[in-house]
């Protein structure tokens, strides 16, 4: 017999229903030489300090650091998930193999293997690897089913995180309570979290310590355009005013008007956190949110894979991006088609295929979040929101580029005995919107910058190189402004980039790699920091409460608050799972960084608390 295990009911009954298992048994399906059973994710988890040595089961400083000689797992404390569990390893005792149907991810492959693991499964183990829930897939994924071992880093990878996470965890929390914790107040201390955290406190402090500054800007219109003058701003009111005094009367001279073509492609297609970005900023949807929609979306068959970190397709989806366009063509909801008409005009040609999209060597385990083709019904107002941007994304890649012409023109004003003082303006043409026509149908703006930038364009009248006349100069008051509070949108960039805030796609793109946290884990580790009421929600705007101010301002370890190390060590555990670097090795540093963290910590006399 044949034991399929998938990582949740509804997933093992539709696995079933392809195989042909249709006996009920509750806990698992039987039929056609296959049994189909499920987890309901985590069964197991790694063994809590007291179960290692009795002596831990009380916090104490002395007892610090706990590192177990051997790291163990145990089934979660459950009711449901221990009958769950006593199903399984019957099948698993009696399976001549057992097929491993769990999420094609390196949390996927850490529950399932913790489960065979604690059932000391003895038969071989092949594995379903898929991209996405449609039953083509299915029946293509057992089809090719592939071996166990293939997947042996991404288990170490996922495995050395659960290890380094216990380390830190278990042992900063503990140490930090215990130490500056007033009224045994619990300061939970993460790898992930407290540099997370670390982010939003030192922007609250920029933004608490900031005192506006006045600045002047000079400018001047001419022929109903404004011009700003290039030397930029005066922090001083009358150094404005002797330079606004120099050009006040004096015919203004156009000395230079360039007009150039350019182009602009298409946005890449989603990856986690860019979809989370913009339903973010479009929708005011928490990233936790969007990924709770976006996996649903996958479970019932109308979107890919979602938990990815990349935005590229394998050269391979490429010959079925036809038959899922014909899907979106057809989709429909209350009796409106509302992709048919963008996508009519990619009919009867080839669709065009480029590296920025179709890039096999920036595929690793799946490719970016695309629709199936499988034409959705039933869905909330949510799963709609976000199955649009994904399809609107995929249909836009395919179009032609935006081509616009940019005209800059420089006038200058002669002062007396001076140098001639200059002025700039600038507008933008739009000549073929490309791909922009997709967006601009939905009223939807691929980014905030996109919005911002066309805010910014103007038509301008047509000027002669050499031509001459009156102007009208200003000398305008502003306010330096303060920074902005990280929202869910900014801060998921942020942590894609280690601290870094970057909009560049391609810049983006190479900071992944030293990213805090994977994508799928960082919509927890916000909601962590709301639930530990070291953050709080105003409006879009996230702030440090008190107690997580106080919380990063005790901690002087760089390793627990600073974005950029714990990126390295995010990109260690990439490594590993790419065969490029040791576990052992990530597991003895943590090791060796914990013990100085609370050699450092104990030696400590300041005597501070938080409250």
């Amino acid at each position: 017999m044949k034991v399929c295990i998938a990582e949740k009911p509804s997933v093992g009954r539709d696995i079933a229903r392809i195989l042909g298992a249709t006996t009920d048994h509750r806990s698992y399906m039987e039929g056609n030489g296959y049994q189909v059973t499920w987890t309901f994710g985590h069964l197991c988890e790694l063994k809590e300090p007291g179960d290692y040595c009795e002596n831990w089961k009380h916090w104490s400083l002395a007892a610090l650091p706990m590192i177990p000689p051997r790291f163990g797992i145990k089934l979660i404390d459950d009711k449901r998930i221990k009958e769950q569990f006593n199903v399984i390893k019957k099948l698993y005792d009696n399976a001549d193999e057992i097929i491993n149907c769990g999420d094609a991810g390196q949390e996927g492959e850490l529950i399932q293997r913790w489960v065979m693991q604690k059932a000391n499964v003895k038969c071989p183990v092949r594995r379903l690897w898929i991209s996405s829930m449609t039953d083509e897939a299915i029946r293509d994924g057992f089809a090719h089913l592939r071996e166990q071992s293939d997947y042996e880093s991404l288990y170490l990878a996922g495995v050395s995180r659960a290890i380094g996470d216990w380390i830190l965890g278990m042992n900063a929390t503990r140490l930090y309570t215990l130490k500056y914790g007033r009224n045994h107040q619990v300061l939970s201390i993460g790898r992930v979290q407290t540099p997370t955290l670390a982010l939003i406190v030192q922007r609250q402090k920029e933004i608490d310590n900031f005192k506006p500054e006045p600045y002047w800007v000079l400018s001047t219109v001419y022929r109903d355009t404004l011009f700003t003058a290039t030397s930029g701003k005066f922090t001083n009111k009358e150094d404005g005013e002797k330079a606004f005094a120099l050009i006040d009367g004096k015919p203004f001279t156009i000395t230079s008007v360039v007009k150039k073509n350019n182009t602009e492609q298409p946005r890449q297609l989603y990856d986690l956190t860019s979809l989370q970005v913009d339903c973010n900023r479009k929708f005011g949807y928490s990233a936790e949110m969007t990924l709770n929609t976006v996996q649903t979306l996958y479970e019932r068959k109308f979107t890919t894979y979602p938990r990815v970190d990349t935005q590229y397709l394998s050269d391979d989806i490429y010959p079925k991006c036809p038959d899922i366009m014909n899907g979106l063509f057809k989709t429909s909801f209350a009796n409106n088609r509302p992709y048919a008409e963008l996508i009519r005009p990619l009919g009867g040609k080839k669709l065009k295929k480029t590296k920025r999209v179709f890039d096999t060597s920036k595929v690793t385990d799946h490719h970016a979040i695309i629709p199936t083709g499988v034409p959705p019904r039933g869905l909330t107002d949510v799963e709609l929101n976000v199955f649009n941007l994904i399809a609107l994304r995929f249909i836009s890649v395919f179009y032609p580029d935006c081509k616009f012409a940019t005209t800059t023109v420089i006038g200058s004003v002669q002062p007396d005995d001076r140098k001639p003082i200059d002025f700039k303006a600038t507008g933008k043409e739009i000549l073929d919107p490309g791909w922009h026509v997709v967006y601009g149908m939905y009223d939807v703006s691929p980014t905030d910058n996109d919005t911002k930038a066309d805010n910014d364009t103007r038509s301008l009248p047509h000027f002669e190189k050499g031509e001459s006349g009156p102007h009208k100069p200003t000398l305008t008051e502003k306010m330096t402004t303060q920074p902005k509070h990280y929202t869910e949108a900014s801060l998921l960039r942020a942590m894609e980039t280690a601290g870094k805030f970057v909009e560049d796609e391609e810049l983006r793109a190479a900071l992944k790699e030293n990213g805090i946290g994977r994508p799928s884990s960082r919509a927890g580790i916000i909601e962590t920091l709301f639930k530990r009421h070291y953050i709080r929600r105003k409006r879009k705007s996230l702030e440090a409460t008190e107690t997580g101010i106080a919380l990063i301002d005790t901690i002087k370890e760089k390793l627990l608050t600073s974005a950029e190390l714990t990126g390295i060590w995010e990109k260690k555990l990439r490594d590993i799972e790419h065969h490029k670097y040791d576990p052992a090795m990530f597991v003895n540093e943590l090791k060796k960084q914990i013990e100085n963290i609370v050699k450092d910590v104990l030696t400590d006399s300041s005597n501070k608390y938080i409250e």
